[in-house]
């Protein structure tokens, strides 16, 4: 699935992830395939105003919300690092698509 962001086209998604190996890759694997669903949907229907960015953004973290439990059944978890690598994932992308947002408000929904 290529994106036509060219930022996004060539963004290492997780890679802090990657790097760690108390994250199993076939888990982050997962997450970045929820990153790049992100970015499809922005390219596919762009949102107009920062509501509809969170509409998108909040539904990405939704799904990291029910990832989490994978990585608990793997003896891993989405805590700090994850968090902070997802976190700047997800605004690194709400930048690249041309929006100013709060980072927080971004992944608001997170129960990680």
């Amino acid at each position: 699935m290529s994106l036509k962001n060219e930022k996004m086209a060539d963004y290492k998604f997780l890679a802090d992830m990657y790097k760690n190996g108390y994250f199993p890759n076939h888990l982050v694997d997962k997450g970045k395939e929820i990153l790049i669903r992100l970015c499809k949907q922005m390219e596919d229907k762009a949102p107009s105003n920062l509501e509809e960015l969170y509409q998108l953004t909040h539904a990405a973290t939704e799904e990291f919300n029910d990832l989490a439990e994978e990585f608990e059944e793997n003896d891993s978890e989405i805590e700090t690092a994850a968090r902070d690598c997802i976190g700047v994932d997800i605004e690194n992308i709400s930048i690249s698509y041309g929006f100013e947002a709060d980072i927080e408000e971004l992944i608001a929904p997170r129960d990680w």
